[in-house]
Formats: C-alpha cells, structure tokens, sequence
C-alpha cells in the first residue's frame, strides 16, 4: 500500500490579508488527502492460451465515485455491483470513496465475469481489509455472486499451465474449477466456494489446504466406450472401411438409403481410435476449457471427442468467430471425430470453410485488432443418402428422383472438398436375415488393436518428419517415398484409372489408403490387394450416382 501527500500550502498567499485564525482554519480544511494503491493479478484466455492481467485498484478520501478503465465488455463492466453487493453481504466494508480501476495491459480488451474476485479483493486490499504482502504470490479468478459465493469460470486449464511459465507460486478460483487447474504440477491451487474464503488463504487463516491430483490416476480412467461395433448387424464391408479409416486417420464419406446404419457406424467410430496420449488429453481439455464445455467437477477429457452438428450450422459455429473468437466444432474436434450427417444439406459456404482447416490442422479466426488460431485436427466423417429421396440403388425401394435431380443433389458437394476425403464407401440397405441374426459382430476392442497396431507402424516410419503422425497427412513428397509400388501395381492403378474413370485427384488418395491397408495386414511393402481394395473406397470419383 502506498501513501502520497498533498498539501496546498500556497493557498494561504492569497489570504494574507486574514487573521491568524482563519489561516489555520484554511490549513485544517485542505488536509492531506490519502491515495491507496493495490495491484491484484489475474487472468485471461487469448485462442486456447492465457496472459497475465494487473489488476491495479486505487482509492482516495474524496468524492465517492467508481471508474473501470482497460477496455472492459459490459460483463466486466457490470461487476461494479456483483462486487459492492457481494463485499457487503460478506460482512466488509465497502469503500465509499473515489475508486478507480483499471484493467492492465489496457490495450487488449477484457470479457467475462472472472475478474469479479480480483477486483473485490483489490478493494479489500486498498481500504485495508486484507493484508497486501502474498497479493503478488496469486493469480485470482473467479464470478461472485450477491452473497459473495463463487461461481465457475472458463479456461482454468490454460491459465494454470500459462501461470506456471511466469513463475508464480498458485491460483485462487472457484471450487468446481480446482481439478481441471490441479492437472499442472507445481502450482499451489485453492479452491474457494466464498470471497471470505479468498480472503483467509490470502491471510494465512484458512483451513483450505492446497489441491493435490495424481495425475496417472486421473488420466488412467478407463475409457469405456457405451458404442461398441458389436451392435452392429452386417455391413461388414463399411465396418472394414472404418477400420481403415482409423488407422490411418483417413476422412471418410458414406452414401447410402435411410436406415442403412450410417449415423450407427459413426458414432462407433471413436471406439476404435487409438486411446488419447496425456499430451494430446491436455491440448484437447484447453479447447473445452476456454468454450465452457467441461462437464462440472471433470479434470480432463479423456475420451475422444465425437461433434456432430446440425446442417443448419452457421459457418462461424463450425470453424468458430464471434466479435471475440471462439473455438467452433472443428476445433472442439480436436483428435477426434466431427461428423457431418446429411452432407448436402449443409449450406455451401458452411462446408467450404473446412477446407482449409482439413489441410492444415487448424483454424485461423482474424479480426481488425487480433488473429486466433484454434487448433483442429480431426477426423472427418461425412454420410448422404445417394439422391434426395435417398432410394436409388435401393433394391428394396423405387427412386422417384430423375438423372438431373440426382446430378444436382451430388453436385452440392465440391470437387475440392472431396479432395480431401480419402475413403468413399456405399452402405447398402441391411437385409432382413442380417437383422434377425443373434450373432454377435466383432467387438470394438479387437479392432482397436489392429488399428493402435498399424499406427505404431507409421509413428516408426515418420520419425524423421515434423508433425507427420498419420499416413493421412502425407503430403507428395512422403507418398513418393513410403508408397511405392510395383510394375503389376501400378499397372493396375493405371487400368483402374482409366476403365473406371477415376478423377486425378484419386491418385495419391488410393496410394495413401492402401499404404494404410498395407500397415493393416503387416506388409512393409503395398501389394496388388492392397491397390485393389484401396480403389473400391473411391466410388464418388466413378460417376455412378448420374
């Protein structure tokens, strides 16, 4: 706390002509004025990291008022009465004097309530209600209520981890947002429910000990998924697909009638996937974490990700926007699953924007003042029905669409948002004696093993490439080199090329998939079947739906 004098001893020059009295009167009336200066530290969320706010809260013994400068949004700008209430009701004074408060570093602009705590306890520390010497020690965070209780806040995660770079020793925030800050080690974490609270950690008196996980115990729950391929009656072939798909962390787009199981398969997706390293648990948390999407009381996001929008999704829900941008599905997609049902009702520009973040893992959200970028690596999983009334092909079922109706429905979808699927698959109706039997499918656990298996196998093969995890990601210098084939192979690529009119754009598509099904079965070297079966998964590029 700091103190600073005035004394406006020339005034009296102007009254010399009074008397003694008066003069001393003068002296007694403009008495030194008291300025308290308090420096709080808190925190802010920018894309899926944080930076540091200095809370500076400065009182003087003169007209009451309250200021908030440091470009504060209307949330920010409205604790001025959470804060009052909540110090009153919490059985403090409420200073009733000239307040002023501002947001440092001012140039950046700050949103959301969590600056409710700092704030009131910068005004407890100004006007000597708490000690001010372990001030510098925390980071305060959290939204009061009027009866002084603490509410959750978003992006405790992130800020824990940003906290720890800059040294410094813990963090006070709401109870339900403990475990999530506890994941980063060697911080001190409290977690409060009250300002009184707050107030006690800060002076030494409370019974509040800091937060302890272990972090092993946590991240070993067991990811059971409730989805299991072994619900799943027939359509082997598309399970087969799947399979591929996810062992290569291929995009994949299926076509077939109403009821054929599509959004079934899908959602059993992540249940082959490989479980979810730490590293990528912690990355994938910090997105949930900043959106407000954490279920209450949860650490970390252990299972992989499934999004599935609806097709009336605004392209800025998808890939994220807002006056102050937040992350969108894809991002919240983060090593896992986003799928898009009914593919050609989405709106064409909605589905146009993906195609850069498919290409380079994320998302780049640009405003007058700031630039974000969200990560969003993800699986795409796509299912249409194969015209609009979704009956052609369809044994079962005449199609009463015409060639041009089914042209334009297909063409809805872009050549260049294609590229970047990798695996076409048909899903035929499922037939009755399919459904009626007991049989059990292959459960999910077995092809997990074969897909975690054939992973491994590329993690060795790009050891020596930056950010190459996937045979998806290779791009035509790696394919080149890890997806050579033979002369009967490429003999056969160039036949199917040319009987089955497939597009250029298949080429190295069906290089990638069948490097993929080659890591399958354990062949270092890509055979005839692999090249067969890779070129089944192409059916888009063979004109058969006009």
């Amino acid at each position: 706390m700091r103190w600073i004098y005035y004394r406006r001893i020339d005034v009296l020059n102007k009254f010399n002509h009074t008397s003694a009295v008066m003069k001393i009167f003068i002296v007694g009336s403009l008495a030194q004025r008291t300025v308290m200066l308090t420096t709080v530290f808190s925190a802010a969320t920018y894309g899926i990291n944080a930076y540091l706010i200095e809370i500076e809260t400065n009182i003087e013994n003169t007209v009451p008022n309250f200021f908030l400068v440091g470009l504060p949004d209307n949330a920010v700008k409205e604790s001025r009465e959470r804060v009052a209430t909540a110090i009153k009701n919490s059985a403090y004074t409420y200073p009733n004097k000239r307040i002023t408060i501002n947001l440092a570093p001012a140039d950046v602009k700050k949103e959301g309530s969590s600056f409710d705590l700092p704030i009131a306890i910068g005004m407890l520390g100004s006007s000597g209600q708490v000690r001010e010497d372990r001030l510098k020690d925390f980071i305060i965070l959290g939204e009061l209520s009027l009866e002084g209780t603490l509410r959750p806040i978003h992006g405790a995660l992130p800020i824990a981890v940003e906290m720890k770079k800059k040294g410094i020793r813990g963090v006070i925030l709401p109870k339900q947002n403990a475990n999530e800050a506890a994941m980063v080690e060697g911080i001190d974490v409290y977690g409060v429910e009250t300002m009184t609270d707050a107030v006690e950690v800060l002076e030494g008196k409370s019974y509040i000990e800091p937060l302890r996980l272990d972090l092993r115990k946590v991240f070993a729950v067991e990811q059971k998924y409730h989805q299991d391929f072994s619900d799943v009656k027939g359509q082997e072939n598309v399970k087969r697909a799947l399979e591929v798909a996810a062992a290569g962390g291929h995009n994949i787009i299926m076509i077939g009638p109403p009821g054929s199981g599509k959004t079934m398969l899908a959602r059993r997706l992540p249940g082959i996937l490989p479980p979810m390293t730490f590293e990528e648990s912690i990355e994938t948390t910090k997105i949930h974490s900043v959106s407000g999407m954490l279920p209450p009381g949860s650490a970390l996001v252990v299972q992989r990700p499934f999004r599935s929008p609806h097709h009336t999704i605004s392209d800025s829900a998808l890939v994220g926007g807002g006056t102050i941008p937040r992350p969108g599905e894809i991002s919240l997609s983060h090593h896992g699953v986003l799928f898009l049902d009914e593919l050609p009702e989405f709106a064409r520009n909605v589905l146009e924007v993906m195609r850069q973040p498919l290409e380079d893992g994320k998302v780049t959200i640009s405003r007058s003042k700031m630039s974000v970028d969200y990560p969003a690596n993800f699986m795409l999983v796509c299912a249409m029905n194969p015209c609009p009334c979704g009956n052609f092909g369809n044994p079962n079922h005449e199609c009463t669409c015409t060639p041009m109706v089914i042209q334009k429905y297909m063409a809805k979808i872009s050549g260049p948002l294609l590229d970047r699927i990798d695996i076409h698959i048909e899903v035929p109706a499922v037939k009755v004696a399919e459904l009626a039997l007991k049989k059990q499918g292959e459960p999910s656990e077995l092809v997990r093993g074969r897909v975690m298996h054939a992973r491994e196998l590329q993690l060795q093969r790009f050891t020596k490439q930056r950010n190459l995890f996937s045979n998806a990601g290779m791009q035509s210098k790696e394919i080149r080199e890890f997806c050579r084939i033979d002369p009967a192979g490429e003999e056969l690529l160039k036949m199917a090329m040319t009987k089955l009119g497939l597009s250029a754009r298949a080429y190295d598509r069906i290089l990638k998939v069948s490097r993929t099904i080659a890591d399958l079965s354990g062949r270092a070297e890509i055979g005839t079947e692999h090249l067969s079966e890779a070129i089944q998964y192409r059916s888009l590029d063979r004109n058969l739906w006009v």
